[in-house]
Formats: structure tokens, C-alpha cells, sequence
């Protein structure tokens, strides 16, 4: 028995982080039902962050939405809003990810919901919180990524603001409104009592960066300074980066220069002896050290610094990645199928609950595909 079996969620969100923490719950045994728009539905269902379509909707959808149900329900009819109402009743968690007022404007707030389900979990994302001048800006990820000073960290220090290459921040709040619900769960399990969960895409960028804006605010409000080549963390020293070998790419974490400088045999970094010296001069130690490491092959780097126990690792693509035994004995991947017979390959829950992997054969739902069957199940 998974440990959420047996309560059931109704997730208003769409997009990505909404739908993000509903996927982890539905993971850990919850029942979800997804309410989308009659026309159209969850707008991640077209508005595409790939270029891959599958089965008629964005390959996004499917990978954030599989183990849910579908029930297409127009908010601003009455009689629709009448029909989630009396489904709310059944609920243990309601959730949404939409800007602050909408709910509130569609009589599913969280007082609302909570006069007619007063034990109700009740989680919601926004971007920007419900106070101050951006709470009604459009909380998406690259603008989230630029407002809260995750973009200068990545990239070396000629790149100007480099964006990670991820919807790191929705993922972000969905994790930690994940946690919000989990948290409050225990609680009622313990009190009876319910209770509301706010997160926000800004709080949750800042809290990403709970180590670097701690060293920011306690170093006289200097600004990260990233590396002129091979930057991977603005304040750490050489060697920590990436490095081009002769055949493809090293990644190297900390570690003593002049020991790095014997194993490799370059002799240009035995001066460089002074721990100091690793952040006061590491462009000039980088500059070294690639240059040098792009003599030969990652396999033979690897092979000197592996048995010396020196923190590295080979830089691998995706194609380099499945066919990694590393990756294969995870099982990470699982294939899932839809209503219609569609099948596709995607992710599974990375966590596991007693050795148990939690994977589910049940792919994303197709637009209101299971409204006849909660409509008789719940005597809608």
C-alpha cells in the first residue's frame, strides 16, 4: 500500500508547477483529478515547451500529468460550478497554481471551499505572493529565473545572465508545495484540522539559493563573481568546472591543485601550493588546467584521477546517458499507456518506500475522458 492511497485531490492547477506537485502525490498513491477547461484544457496541453507533439498534445503534458484523471468542467457555468462543488465534498486536498483573485472570482478560494469542507488541505502557487507591486504579473519561469538573480550564476563572467536550461522555479514550487500539503496531512492526521498552503515561484527562486545568499549577505553585499572560463559555481575555487578534453568534456569538482597538477602531469600548477590561491587566481589556474587537459581524451583523465580518488566525472549526453550502466540498473525510465491504447516512455517517482520503485502503468488522461465515470461514481 502506497502511503497516500485512499485520499483523493482536486487540482484546478495547470501548466507546469501546479501539476508538477500533484504528479509527486499522485506518485505516492493519491488519487488525482485534473478540472480543465472544456475547450481546450490545461493550457500545457498546447501551449508547447517542445517541439514534440504526442498523441495530439505537448510532450510536456504528458510527462507532468500521467496518473491523473480528466474532468472537463467549465468554472463559469453554474451548474458546472454546482457540480464541482458537491465533488469538493469528497475531497481531501484542493489545489491551483492560478494568479491571486482568480480563485476567489470563481467562488473556489480557500474560504470558500473550506465553508463547505472545513478539513480541507487547500495548496496553492503563485508567482509572486498576494502582496506587493508583482503579484499580478505572469509568474513564468524564465521572468522568475531574471527577477531573483538566479541567472547570474551560470555561465562564465563574459556571458552576461545565463538561464539554466530548465523550468528550474516551477519545479521548485511545486516540490515545496508538495511538501506544504504532505506536512499539513500529518497534522490532520494528528488534530483533524485542515489548513491552506501558499508558496510562491519568487520565495521559492530565493530559497533555491539559501547557500549563496547567505555567503552574500555576510561578505559586505559583494555580488557572486563568476569565473572567466569554465565557471560552475561563482564561489568556489579551481579547479571546480567543466573542461574540454581531446574527445569531449571533464567535470571536475575541489580538490589540490599541485596534487591535480602530479597526477596529470602538468607542471605549471606545482606553484600553485596556497590554498588562497585557488579562488584569488583560479582564471589563471583554469586557463592552466585546460589547456592542458585538452591533450587527451576524457577515458584517459579519468583513468588517473579515479584510483586517486579525486572528485571527477565523464560529461555525458543523453544518448551517452541511456547506455550508461549507471543509469540502466536505476530503472529510471517506465512506460505508460492512455485511455486510447497510446503508449510513451517517460520518468518514474524517483523515490522508493520500503526498496519499492513507485512506478504506474497509467499514462496522461485525454480531455475529459472520465467526466461520466465521477459523474456516477460520486453522484454527480
Amino acid at each position: 500500500m502506497r502511503p497516500l492511497e485512499g485520499y483523493l485531490i482536486i487540482d484546478f492547477g495547470q501548466f507546469l508547477s501546479g501539476p508538477s506537485a500533484s504528479l509527486r502525490l499522485a506518485d505516492l498513491g493519491a488519487r488525482v483529478i485534473k478540472i480543465e477547461r472544456p475547450e481546450g484544457g490545461d493550457i500545457c496541453r498546447s501551449l508547447y515547451t517542445s517541439n514534440v507533439v504526442m498523441n495530439g498534445d505537448s510532450s510536456v503534458f504528458h510527462a507532468i500529468n500521467r496518473n491523473k484523471e480528466s474532468f472537463a468542467a467549465d468554472l463559469k457555468n453554474p451548474q458546472d460550478r454546482d457540480t464541482i462543488r458537491t465533488l469538493l465534498l469528497k475531497a481531501d486536498i484542493v489545489m491551483h497554481n492560478f494568479r491571486p483573485g482568480v480563485m476567489e472570482r470563481l467562488g473556489f478560494d480557500y474560504n470558500s471551499v473550506k465553508a463547505i469542507k472545513p478539513d480541507v488541505i487547500y495548496g496553492e502557487i503563485s508567482g509572486y505572493g498576494s502582496e506587493g507591486e508583482y503579484k499580478d504579473r505572469p509568474g513564468q519561469d524564465l521572468l522568475l529565473q531574471s527577477l531573483t538573480g538566479l541567472t547570474w550564476l551560470t555561465g562564465n563572467a563574459d556571458s552576461g545572465p545565463v538561464a539554466m536550461g530548465l523550468s528550474i522555479v516551477d519545479m521548485l514550487a511545486g516540490a515545496h508545495l508538495a511538501e506544504g500539503i504532505l506536512a499539513c496531512l500529518y497534522r490532520k492526521a494528528v488534530s483533524g484540522e485542515g489548513g491552506l498552503v501558499q508558496v510562491s515561484m519568487l520565495e521559492s527562486a530565493y530559497d533555491f539559493q539559501f547557500e549563496t545568499i547567505t555567503t552574500f549577505m555576510n561578505d559586505g553585499g559583494e555580488n557572486p563573481q563568476r569565473s572567466l572560463t569554465n565557471n560552475a559555481n561563482a564561489y568556489l575555487g579551481a579547479p571546480y568546472g567543466i573542461y574540454q578534453t581531446a574527445d569531449g568534456y571533464l567535470a571536475l569538482a575541489m580538490g589540490s591543485i599541485p596534487v591535480l597538477g602530479k597526477l596529470l602531469g602538468c607542471d605549471a600548477l606545482a606553484s600553485y601550493a596556497d590554498a588562497a590561491v585557488a579562488f584569488e587566481k583560479r582564471d589563471e589556474v583554469k586557463s592552466i588546467l585546460g589547456q592542458h587537459l585538452r591533450t587527451d581524451s576524457t577515458q584517459k583523465w579519468l583513468s588517473i584521477l579515479e584510483p586517486a580518488d579525486i572528485w571527477c566525472a565523464d560529461v555525458l549526453n543523453w544518448n551517452q546517458l541511456f547506455e550508461h550502466e549507471g543509469f540502466k540498473v536505476l530503472n529510471m525510465t517506465q512506460k505508460v499507456s492512455m485511455s486510447d491504447g497510446y503508449t510513451y516512455q517517460t520518468t518514474r517517482c524517483p523515490i522508493r518506500i520500503d526498496g519499492e520503485l513507485l512506478t504506474s502503468g497509467k499514462g496522461s488522461p485525454k480531455l475529459g475522458q472520465d467526466n461520466q465515470t465521477i459523474l456516477t461514481e460520486f453522484s454527480l
